[in-house]
């Protein structure tokens, strides 16, 4: 367990495992269309449900989720592209967040927390207080939208890119988010388990390897490493602003989202991996909205 307080860990598990009739397959569609999106109302996320699209002015103040949507230019294996984990990674996870600390989320409807997609392009990007990606081993940017992306870090948002794995996927994206972001402004960091942002909530004692639940049950639960020995070891890595807090965290050779996505499918994918999926989670959103 990363938990070093077991009786948290435990009331965790429990809480979550009790409240297990918040499965996805339980919560009804949910997305609306508007103006400059209507050529995109065939998207689906990765499980078939329809997107959804931000109004030009939020329905609240409370915490929200907002889910990039990119364009793929490689494939990768067991990808989907900004699909990957959408809506029900965010969903889940803003749901623990409201269960387990006293942050108001944003609702769509009692019980389903909304999970607003975007393009880096769209006005609305600067309501989202949160940013998310996956599979952005496969990510291309124009630089347009890098230009976006670094305006909407340098006015304080915040980025967690998650589920990518080996050297090809790490080599695409840091090429691309070193558009918006030079390395040589904006270094790339592992890290280090002393960092604050692993102990804002739980003790994260080490990065969670996280594999997605259609590999788990492929190897039997054997195997966490998706790409073998190239990606034995899970990274945290980060950029920080001027003042040196983190501002972007990319989550490699894990695939922490299906730790929140899958939390309803199996019980022992639930155990081995969802409570420390949700203690890194949980974690990161509330350095997200502190820092």
């Amino acid at each position: 367990m990363l938990l070093s307080y077991r009786p948290v860990a435990i009331a965790l598990a429990v809480a979550l495992v009790a409240s297990g009739g918040y499965a996805y397959a339980q919560f009804g569609p949910g997305g609306f269309g508007r103006g400059g999106f209507d050529q995109l109302q065939g998207l689906r996320g990765e499980q078939g449900d329809p997107p959804e699209f931000p109004p030009e002015a939020f329905p609240d103040a409370n915490f929200t989720a907002c889910r990039i949507l990119y364009t793929s230019v490689r494939r990768e294996a067991n990808g989907a592209g900004w699909r990957t984990d959408y809506p029900w990674g965010e969903r889940h996870l803003m749901l623990r967040l409201s269960e387990l600390t006293r942050t108001r989320v944003s609702w769509q409807a009692p019980t389903i927390p909304h999970a607003w997609l975007v393009r880096l392009t769209d006005e609305e990007l600067f309501n989202c207080p949160y940013l998310v990606a996956s599979d952005v081993g496969t990510i291309g940017l124009s630089m347009e939208e890098a230009e976006r992306l670094r305006e909407y870090l340098e006015k304080g948002g915040f980025l967690w890119v998650d589920d990518f794995w080996g050297d090809a996927a790490w080599s695409q994206w840091s090429q691309e988010f070193g558009k918006a972001m030079p390395p040589s402004e904006f270094p790339i960091e592992d890290v280090p388990i002393t960092d604050p942002i692993f102990h804002t909530m739980f003790e994260i004692k080490k990065v969670p390897q996280v594999t997605s639940i259609r590999f788990w049950r492929a190897t039997g639960g054997r195997s966490t490493s998706e790409r073998g020995a190239e990606s034995a070891v899970p990274h945290f890595r980060g950029i920080r602003d001027k003042k040196g807090r983190l501002i972007a965290v990319m989550t490699h050779n894990t695939d922490v989202a299906d730790s929140w996505e899958r939390e309803g499918e199996d019980p022992e994918f639930f155990y081995q991996f969802s409570p420390d999926g949700y203690a890194l989670g949980i974690n990161v959103l509330l350095y997200a909205m502190t820092h």
